[in-house]
């Protein structure tokens, strides 16, 4: 080599030090990444990378349910981890236990469980956005499709696997089975001539099914956590309430699109969860439940609706008061001095008699004047939305199972006291009956009593019998047909059944297979707005 291309004593030196330097600095930079790379992700990005696809990437839902705690109530939480490990069978929830260790699991159960830190906007735009029609008006057929008495059908849900059977009440034979979206919630409603039937979703999905054509119409998305919906009637509007965002949306009932959102507010700026709304169709109006709120609204859909009190206020004896936002679609805000959060109505939706979740007693409200007339003694949590009427030497009575109470309490509703307390082996959630019936049927939804079905006789308030359907399992929802002849029982399990009873010798005639059905709804007795079961 010529002398004048050899490296130097001193340059080798420094190239060697240089080298060994860079060396040093690729090792560790090469160090500190596979440190990173052996980092695990971090929940949200496993739910960015696993679940938002499906779920949405803000949580708030898309082919998949919203993954919020305000719309998991009827998923636990400790049974969330093995959800995510295994899948759900029946629907397009894979399992990802092969692809996400222990940890993992349990840190993406944590992330869904924890409420976001603001609540999100969803108003006229972004229900506007959801909205999707898929049947015009002018392709509906004239005529069902099917042979059966179109307002003797029941539309049954199935828990199980997100489905709703439409079922033939007279020979009990499924006419079709349809898919419906994540966790129906609510019950299913009916437009005033029985054609059309209405879903609402945990999480704010309405869909619009035709009977007739056996197909949906339309769906949208009205609320982020939604609790029931109601149906006008003169069924030209829907309202909506939902827990999340706090408000009331009102839809045009024939494709579903929005027309208004109520934000629920006191005077003081303080928003409430809408427990739940009711149509009240004598008087043009619905009638809202409010969780947060010592408030019940009342929203006319009339297009004059008619006067109402609207005095100054009064400081009635318990605080009572009544004020009314004009325009159309009034809010009218009749004040009480206590929560009410479950209702019930009697037939001529003069009288609201509402109770609160954590109350000792309900009351009676006169929706007229807008105040409270009485106080009853209903201590066990009562469920009076599936409370009934029927009349003993003629006079009208209530009866309403109770959440944690043991009994069926009956009371007379001209003087609004208790008159008998049926003992019950647990606690109930539903309870039914029918104009043609003796009998009131109530489960005990609640213990180890909860494969039990009480028939009650509703002329001496005895229990007559006790069924046990299926030992072990839960009974629960019964319905009747349109004539009051059969009553239709669940069993409430994946491998379930719906047991159709004769209504009066109490003996079974047929047993219907099913997945987790729970509730059954028939036409006639909903649109006619039987005494025997719930509005």
């Amino acid at each position: 080599m010529p002398r004048a291309n050899r490296p130097t004593p001193a340059a080798g030196k420094h190239i060697g030090v240089r080298h060994c330097a860079g060396l040093l600095l690729a090792l560790l930079l090469a160090a500190g990444s596979a440190a990173v790379a052996a980092q695990p992700p971090t929940a949200a990005e496993n739910y960015a990378r696993h679940c938002a696809a499906c779920h949405g990437a803000d949580r708030l839902g898309g082919m998949g349910p919203a993954l919020l705690p305000e719309n998991l109530k009827r998923l636990r939480r400790e049974a969330a981890g093995p959800v995510i490990a295994r899948g759900r069978p029946a629907t397009q929830m894979p399992a990802f236990g092969d692809r996400l260790s222990a940890a993992e699991i349990a840190a993406l159960v944590d992330y869904v469980y924890t409420p976001l830190p603001a609540v999100p906007e969803w108003g006229l735009k972004q229900i506007g956005a959801s909205h999707r029609l898929m049947i015009p008006q002018q392709r509906l057929v004239d005529q069902p499709v099917f042979d059966a008495d179109p307002r003797n059908l029941f539309v049954v849900v199935e828990l199980g696997d997100h489905h709703a059977t439409i079922l033939d009440g007279d020979r009990f034979e499924p006419i079709k089975r349809i898919p419906t979206r994540f966790a129906l919630h609510g019950g299913p409603k009916f437009s005033p001539d029985g054609r059309f039937v209405y879903f609402a979703s945990r999480d704010g999905w309405i869909s619009k099914f035709d009977l007739y054509g056996l197909e949906y119409v339309a769906e949208v998305r009205a609320g982020i956590n939604t609790r029931n919906l109601a149906v006008s009637g003169d069924g030209r509007y829907l309202m909506v309430a939902n827990y999340l965002p706090h408000t009331l949306v009102l839809l045009d009932a024939a494709d579903l699109h929005p027309i208004r959102v109520i934000p629920v507010r006191d005077d003081q700026g303080r928003t409430s969860r809408v427990s739940a709304v009711y149509a009240a169709p004598p008087r043009q109006s619905f009638i809202a439940a409010l969780k947060d709120i010592p408030e019940v609204w009342e929203i006319s859909y009339a297009d004059n609706p008619l006067p109402v009190y609207n005095g100054p206020m009064h400081d009635y004896r318990m605080g009572e008061g009544v004020a009314r936002a004009e325009g159309p679609f009034p809010v009218r805000r009749i004040r009480l001095d206590d929560y009410l959060d479950d209702f019930f109505f009697d037939q001529d939706y003069r009288h609201l008699i509402g109770a609160a979740r954590n109350g000792r007693n309900g009351q009676v409200v006169q929706l007229d004047v807008g105040r409270r007339l009485a106080n009853i003694e209903l201590d066990g949590m009562p469920h009076l939305g599936s409370g009934i009427t029927w009349k003993i030497d003629g006079r009208p009575v209530l009866a309403t199972p109770h959440l944690k109470k043991a009994e069926v309490t009956v009371i007379d509703m001209q003087t609004w006291k208790v008159i008998r307390r049926i003992p019950t082996l647990g606690p109930g959630f539903f309870m039914r009956s029918h104009e043609n019936s003796a009998y009131a049927w109530v489960d005990v939804f609640f213990g180890p009593n909860r494969d039990a079905v009480h028939v009650i006789d509703k002329r001496t308030l005895e229990i007559k019998t006790t069924l046990r359907p299926a030992p072990g399992k839960t009974a629960a929802h019964v319905e009747f047909d349109r004539y009051g002849r059969h009553a239709l029982l669940s069993i409430w399990d994946k491998d379930g059944a719906v047991i159709v009873y004769d209504a009066r010798t109490l003996k079974e005639i047929k047993h219907l297979p099913m997945n987790k059905p729970s509730g059954k709804y028939n036409v006639f007795n909903k649109i006619t707005r039987s005494a025997g079961t719930s509005h």
